[in-house]
């Protein structure tokens, strides 16, 4: 039965032929994206795991458990060493700055470097050396102190275009530092699944459901794939079975109809793969690209893919042949399956409520029981969709043919209800797709939102400020007045600004409110109104003022997230009792004329003179650390929604393309019976693009819903509307797809002429 098999599939005339070939082709399509998707998860976290050393600090020194998991170092290599990891940026790129000192004569070394560097000495990334052989040093080389004695090796940094030095100073200097410490070991790996640059866990659990949202789609198009031209097959074998054949054989001819095409697939998808993966080595996944060698797909990929897809096939098809095992009679008479039960829309109400449970209670304490608990409820929400689909389309469809009297619509309704599930796998790829724009953007725009956002002219974007402290805790004593000096003697500086910490008796428009309320110990800031004009971007004092008090909008901003303020806003004035300059500074701001070489050279002067203090950044923008990882989110969610619409238009393809030959005799016997070639074509419209529309709808609604419910447990806020790109993109998608159904409306008038109909 076997070789028969072989002989249907491939010598089986050209019906078979064209239809093995389909098949291939598009389980082929589906495992190249299956491959790309693990090799970009791998490679992601093979990029995590080069810089998770950059993330040691003193409570990785040994072995801790987190979250049911251990995080990993190194064993000690030699004598422990001061550490202390800061960071600032040069035109919107993240400086990772790594200072350390030696505690004894053979100190512990980290990766990519072959001594550790003395007082004046420091190594560079390629591309920050790079960078400092072509830019001016009062723009960045006079930000770090000493000679570069060599570069930092590609297998301790996460890209080629990392930004990264490891600058040695004094044990002396270092023990003065505050914030260094003494290490005895780096970490290689986390629970966290790498560094975490960002001191952020919320945009890491989002990347992997982004990466969740992206496999789900591939996987949903393999088994459509799979499933090609399955009314048809079911027909020829419910014929073999009437001439005598038993339910073995005919199970072992599909079997192996199902591996060819699958086997085939398989090894052209292999192909495809290693002829796109080089291109994606140049995405910014992570906001900055991989290396060459970090997409790669390990041995369990290979065997689960080429192993997996074939298995699947064959279980598809076996699952194909229930009706024919049942009745093979009831299937060439094309008896209506059974129709789908309401119970199918439970698994979308526990995604929902999996992701509602976090917001009411709180999300999990430990990272890794986020990302599972997260996942878990996008998992049933996708889930949710692709089982309630049918139910959806059958109750709409039962609806729509009670309430219309046109022939068309009607006949469309009366289908749609016999084959909901057909009608909807159809349209499946493109739902999720929908879904997983919704999610990727309602998620992204709104925390681009919350960060706040500057145009390029607005004041905020030509203002340079470096925030020291929140709290008198950890505020800067003061600022010399030579550095002030050197701030305005860069040409093309409007204005400096210094912020000072309110002493607990400030008044303020006659009244003394001591604390403010963002955490017990934050203190409102305190200007002169005189500097302040020189720096529109924190607002103004009333007239005749001499000193005003700034809210947490300026003061704490990075507290607060939303930090775009108002150039117009208005500080209520401030009667100090107390010599202003003596207290400590909270903040300082430049204004600048908005040259990008002022503006590094604003940065370079305040990075150089508060090494360690140092967080600069423009008013109104997030800081570097936060920016990258702004970035990286950003980049991720356009790949996944570009990606996702692809494989929506794979799908679709597929779909149309059994819908034209399973259509291709029941539509032949309508036009026989006297039905015109314009009313079937409205039908298949109608059939389509109705549960088309209302279904992708229902799937954006979905999609915001989950990513409210997400934005709210794991970062407290509030979903934001989406801009017009969002209409766009999924406007596009559903114009696309119904491009895709009009262009098959003609083919229905070749395949359905009377000559080509044959009673079976």
């Amino acid at each position: 039965m076997i070789r028969f098999g072989l002989r249907l599939s491939t010598r089986g005339g050209k019906e078979s032929l064209v239809r093995l070939v389909v098949m291939a082709l598009a389980v082929s399509l589906g495992v190249a994206m299956l491959l790309l998707t693990l090799a970009t998860i791998n490679g992601l976290g093979a990029q995590n795991a080069r810089g998770a050393w950059m993330a040691t600090n003193p409570h990785s020194q040994r072995p801790t458990q987190r979250g049911g998991e251990l995080s990993v170092t190194t064993p000690s290599l030699g004598s422990p060493i001061w550490w202390i990891v800061s960071s600032n940026q040069f035109e919107n790129q993240l400086i990772v700055q790594i200072d350390v000192a030696a505690t004894g004569a053979h100190p512990l070394i980290p990766p990519g470097i072959p001594s550790l560097p003395g007082p004046g000495q420091f190594y560079a990334s390629p591309a920050l050396a790079a960078l400092l052989r072509t830019t001016p040093a009062s723009e960045l080389g006079s930000r770090f102190t000493g000679t570069m004695i060599g570069t930092i090796g590609a297998s301790a940094l996460p890209s080629p275009d990392d930004l990264v030095i490891v600058e040695g100073q004094s044990e002396h200097t270092m023990a003065e530092i505050s914030g260094a410490s003494v290490i005895t070991s780096f970490v290689t790996s986390s629970s966290d699944g790498g560094p975490d640059t960002s001191g952020t866990t919320g945009l890491q659990i989002i990347l992997a459901v982004l990466a969740l949202v992206l496999l789900f789609p591939v996987l949903v198009f393999v088994g459509a794939a799979m499933r090609l031209s399955a009314a048809r097959r079911e027909q020829r074998f419910a014929a073999i079975r009437l001439a005598g054949a038993t339910m073995r054989q005919v199970s072992v001819i599909a079997t192996v109809e199902a591996l060819v095409a699958a086997i085939s697939g398989v090894t052209i998808g292999f192909c495809l793969y290693f002829v796109t993966k080089p291109a994606l080595v140049h995405v910014p996944f992570a906001g900055q690209p991989l290396q060459a060698s970090d997409l790669s797909i390990g041995l369990v990929d290979v065997l689960v893919v080429a192993i997996g897809v074939p298995i699947a096939a064959a279980v598809v098809a076996r699952v194909a042949l229930r009706r024919v095992q049942l009745s093979p009679l009831g299937v060439t008479r094309r008896v209506t399956p059974q129709p789908p039960r309401a119970y199918r829309v439970l698994p979308l109400i526990a995604g929902i409520a999996v992701l509602a449970y976090f917001v009411s209670v709180g999300r999990p304490t430990s990272a890794s029981a986020q990302v599972q608990a997260y996942l878990l409820g996008f998992f049933l929400t996708m889930l949710g969709l692709v089982l309630a689909g049918p139910w959806l389309i059958m109750t709409g469809s039962k609806l729509m043919a009670s309430r219309t009297s046109r022939v068309p619509v009607l006949l469309a309704g009366r289908r749609l209800s016999d084959n909901p599930k057909g009608s909807f796998r159809a349209i499946s790829g493109l739902i999720l797709a929908i879904f997983v724009t919704s999610v990727s953007v309602g998620t992204i725009s709104t925390i681009l939102a919350d960060h706040g956002s500057t145009s390029s002219s607005a004041p905020a974007s030509r203002t340079v400020t470096d925030q020291f402290a929140f709290t008198t805790n950890n505020s800067i004593p003061s600022v010399s007045q030579s550095v002030v000096e050197s701030l305005r003697s860069i040409r093309g500086v409007k204005g400096v600004t210094i912020v000072y910490v309110a002493p607990a008796n400030l008044r303020i428009d006659g009244r003394v409110p001591n604390i403010n309320g963002l955490g017990g110990d934050l203190q409102d800031g305190l200007v002169s109104c005189a500097e302040l004009a020189s720096t529109p971007a924190l607002g103004r004092c009333h007239a005749g003022a001499t000193y005003a008090a700034l809210g947490d909008d300026v003061a704490f901003m990075r507290v607060t997230r939303s930090v775009t303020v108002a150039a117009s806003t208005t500080w209520p004035s401030a009667q100090p009792t107390t010599n202003v300059t003596k207290l400590p500074v909270q903040l300082i701001a430049v204004a600048t004329n908005g040259s990008t070489s002022v503006i590094e050279k604003v940065q370079t002067v305040l990075d150089r003179d508060f090494m360690f203090e140092s967080t600069t950044s423009l008013f109104g923008e997030v800081d570097a650390k936060s920016s990258q990882l702004l970035n990286e989110l950003r980049t991720s969610s356009e790949v996944v929604t570009l990606a996702s619409l692809l494989i929506a238009g794979c799908s679709l393809a597929v779909a149309m393309a059994a819908g034209v030959s399973e259509r291709k005799r029941p539509f032949g016997l309508l036009r026989l019976s006297g039905a015109p070639l314009g009313v079937l074509q409205r039908m298949v419209a109608f059939e389509t693009a109705g549960p088309l529309l209302v279904i992708s709808v229902a799937s954006a609604m979905t999609g915001f819903v989950a990513s409210d419910l997400f934005l709210r447990s794991q970062l407290g806020l509030t979903l934001r509307p989406p801009g017009m790109s969002y209409y766009f993109i999924v406007g596009g998608g559903l114009v696309g797809a119904l491009a895709m159904i009009a262009s098959t409306l003609p083919l229905l008038d070749r395949s359905t002429r009377p000559q080509n109909v044959r009673m079976e």
